[in-house]
């Protein structure tokens, strides 16, 4: 008999990933690819992606997914992406413009927005040119024809339901990156679309994740071979479909390390911190909000050194290797975000003994590289303990990142909480869609188990490794300055 499966288009910072997996949350097939970006020389920090060129890599990549999936049922679609992407469209519905989280258009005018302290009061974080208000401006100011143009704004998960579908949405916890949502009150704001002069009609229709928006188009049933029955689900951010299928409780903290590293508390009420450094934001579910602390670009620096060094070879050969690293043979620094800095760290590098010892291998550098990780996402819990107490024993990891087993024993260490995983962190963000369309459409969840448990170790000996860490990141800063 033909399996009942779900559709799950997952839009990364670095990959476009599209899955199938049955209801139960076994995954049939995932199929991915990087995602092209292009630089836009008329800013000094800009990157964009062609929609169009976009939607035709997902339909690709969803047809490959479910040929390779067997005889299935596609019951419903959803989708999630990075969370302050977005995509503009024209008055005719045709897509005029993607914009990454990586895309800083807009930092040229930071300094000119008025009243920084509401923004932060209203939208849950201080205003940068991360989130998607600073890009429409960046817009409006250096392509004010194109600008004129847009009748409609969404995330880029929102877009690609959007397509499937033929109806424009805004989830909430999208909506939460935008600087123009109270996150408080769990709707778009007029004071903020006013403070950044901003029209409210390109705003679309605010949805809740897990409900159906609508079934797909008849024309993209018919490109991808599945039936037109089949609902399209409202999905959601990435960080928050990723700790969806983590099932946590309330009180709990989860480190979600993809290619950024988000360190999360799920919250019952906004929390607001006086010295602005973390963000709330709406959750997935119709209640609860998401205290945050970002350690940045994390994964993506692991990523880019395993390319190096590892070409040709799989983690569990850069697992074996670190298992011969020690400590001083070297540390680095590579870009992360401390949630008291003001500005990034945008230089980086490796600081190790002159003349190069024998012992020095490629294992030291990626070694480094998982420990500059782990004390991050330290500094950043750190930050969020202040704003709100963390009293349990534990912590909860998912995404690529913590496939490590040593970066989550580091984690341990410096945390002194046990790293919990699930059999679901692997694919975190796309076993969320299937939770979620689950509880759109009626079918019972699969309460996922725990896997493995990382107790701590030597906690006093690697706080003075801690130490180091940050008096090698402190030099680099001088450096730069």
């Amino acid at each position: 008999m033909a399996k009942s499966v779900y559709l799950v288009v997952d839009i990364g910072t670095g990959n476009a990933r599209v899955g199938v997996a049955t209801t139960g949350g076994d995954i049939l097939s995932v199929k991915r690819e990087n995602v092209g970006y292009k630089v836009d020389s008329n800013y000094d920090e800009s990157l964009y992606f062609d929609p169009e060129e976009l939607w035709d890599q997902i339909s690709r990549l969803a047809r490959e997914a479910l040929s390779e999936s067997g005889d299935v049922v596609v019951e419903a679609v959803t989708a999630t992406s990075q969370r302050e992407g977005i995509v503009v469209l024209d008055r005719d519905g045709g897509s005029l413009l993607g914009m990454p989280n990586i895309d800083h258009r807009g930092r040229k005018w930071e300094g000119n927005l008025k009243d920084k302290d509401l923004v932060y009061s209203l939208s849950g974080r201080y205003p940068t040119s991360l989130f998607s208000a600073f890009k429409l401006v960046g817009v409006r100011e250096v392509y004010p024809d194109l600008f004129a143009r847009i009748s409609c704004v969404m995330s880029i998960s929102d877009w690609i339901q959007y397509r499937f579908s033929g109806i424009a949405s805004y989830e909430h916890s999208q909506a939460s990156e935008t600087l123009l949502y109270d996150v408080e009150a769990k709707e778009w704001s007029p004071r903020l679309l006013q403070l950044f002069d901003l029209p409210s009609d390109i705003l679309p229709p605010l949805k809740d994740s897990g409900t159906v928006l609508g079934t797909i188009r008849a024309d993209i049933a018919s490109t991808l071979g599945v039936s037109e029955k089949a609902a399209v689900v409202v999905g959601g951010g990435d960080t928050q479909l990723a700790i969806r299928s983590m099932e946590p409780s309330p009180d709990d903290m989860v480190i979600v390390s993809g290619t950024t590293t988000p360190i999360i508390k799920i919250v019952r009420r906004y929390e607001k911190d006086e010295h602005q450094r973390t963000w709330t934001s709406r959750h997935i579910d119709r209640s609860n909000f998401i205290l945050e602390a970002n350690a940045g670009v994390t994964g993506l620096n692991y990523q880019r050194l395993k390319e190096i060094f590892y070409p040709n070879e799989g983690y569990d050969v850069i697992e074996r290797e670190l298992e011969d690293v020690t400590y001083a043979q070297c540390i680095a620094s590579l870009g992360s975000l401390i949630a008291d800095e003001d500005e990034p760290l945008t230089k980086g590098g490796f600081i190790f003994n002159a003349p190069v010892s024998h012992q020095l291998t490629r294992g030291s550098f990626v070694f480094s590289v998982l420990w500059d990780i782990a004390c991050s996402i330290y500094e950043n819990y750190k930050f969020l303990c202040e704003v709100s107490a963390h009293h349990e024993s534990y912590i909860w990891a998912c995404g690529g990142g913590v496939e490590s087993k040593k970066l989550r024993q580091f984690l341990a260490n410096l945390l002194g909480k046990s790293i919990r995983v699930r059999d679901t962190f692997r694919q975190a963000s796309v076993l969320g869609g299937v939770f979620l369309c689950n509880d759109a459409l009626g079918v019972p969840n699969v309460t996922p188990v725990l896997k493995e448990e990382t107790f701590p170790e030597e906690h006093d000996k690697f706080e003075n490794l801690y130490v180091e860490w940050k008096n090698a990141r402190k030099t680099f800063k001088q450096v730069v300055s």
